[in-house]
């Protein structure tokens, strides 16, 4: 994504030029161009990011999607978040979220909710076989910013 992507008639704010930002897509198979519409959201934005996700009439000409997928998202402000509710059947976590999964259903036990089936993926390695994540991202950047 090359920090943000200037196209030459467009001139991009400063950061945080924003309290609010919205974006939107389809985001069936996350790519790099929405990776580049995230981080630039993030970068302008001070407060509040509002995502638009396709569904219903707008995925009707895209093949291989659910067009009848409900597509809830929501803030975590806690490690349980929406996990405790109970139309819930499954959670899907990493090798280094399963701890945190196997708390949801603990959880969820004591509070006489049904557990959720628990989905394992295996992380995704970077370059030098490292795992692929949020915290190393953000480490580097931070890491870069202290450099220059």
């Amino acid at each position: 994504c090359n920090d943000m992507i200037h196209a030459s008639e467009f001139q991009h704010s400063p950061p945080n030029s924003f309290r609010a930002v919205v974006l939107g897509g389809t985001f069936d198979h996350l790519h790099d161009g929405h990776r580049c519409l995230l981080k630039a959201a993030a970068v302008l934005v001070r407060e509040l990011i509002v995502i638009g996700i396709s569904t219903g009439p707008m995925l009707a000409n895209k093949e291989s999607v659910k067009p009848e997928l409900e597509i809830r998202t929501e803030p975590l402000t806690d490690p349980y978040g929406p996990s405790l509710d109970e139309g819930l059947e499954a959670i899907v976590v990493s090798k280094e979220t399963l701890p945190g999964g196997m708390a949801v259903n603990r959880k969820r036990a004591a509070k006489g909710v049904p557990e959720l089936k628990v989905e394992v993926i295996d992380l995704l390695e970077e370059m030098h076989g490292k795992k692929l994540s949020s915290t190393i991202i953000r480490q580097r950047l931070e890491k870069q910013l202290q450099d220059t």
